[in-house]
């Protein structure tokens, strides 16, 4: 694919938006932010992933199937947030990191208005314990090659799209798509 070719795909991006992620007021504000087009669509794994038309005029993928993509983003608005999917939700929480892993996926865990420091020091609502807290997100990192990034939340929505972009402009550039 030549560089003319590759900036085609990368103006064709289009966010993918998992069904289950909730259209709130807060969730629309983020999808302006992507600067790019939409889909809901049913993702195995992740909040968010991306699509692109390929040359031949393919999409990466079938937004009408469950998508199993290759680069996700997992949203959470909070430590509190967070902390739950290691409390009483860490079953489902590891069985979805565990598909993404089986896929080769890479997988980046956004955490909305949340700082390392905040975690390590217990600054948020919930009971659970810093040590454990910080000690299961460390794990998760290393188990699942775990990309955690912490920011407000009106950032959010550009960080996903940067994201997507150059993950995908990497992978057009070494060749893997089309």
């Amino acid at each position: 694919m030549n560089v003319h070719e590759q900036q085609e795909v990368l103006r064709s991006i289009e966010i993918l938006v998992d069904t289950r992620e909730q259209p709130t007021e807060r969730a629309l504000k983020r999808y302006k932010r992507f600067g790019c087009p939409y889909c809901r669509c049913t993702l195995s794994y992740g909040d968010y992933s991306y699509n692109a038309t390929l040359p031949d005029g393919t999409k990466l993928y079938d937004p009408a199937t469950t998508v199993l993509p290759v680069c996700v983003v997992e949203r959470k608005m909070s430590l509190d947030e967070l902390a739950a999917c290691f409390c009483k939700g860490r079953s489902r929480f590891t069985k979805e990191f565990e598909r993404a892993r089986e896929q080769g996926a890479r997988i980046y865990l956004i955490v909305e208005n949340a700082s390392w420091e905040n975690l390590l020091n217990g600054k948020y609502r919930t009971k659970m314990d810093a040590k454990a807290f910080s000690a299961s997100v460390i794990a998760f990192m290393v188990r699942f090659n775990l990309n955690i990034i912490f920011c407000k939340e009106e950032t959010s929505g550009d960080l996903i799209k940067e994201i997507w972009y150059r993950d995908l402009k990497e992978r057009l550039e070494r060749g893997e798509l089309g």
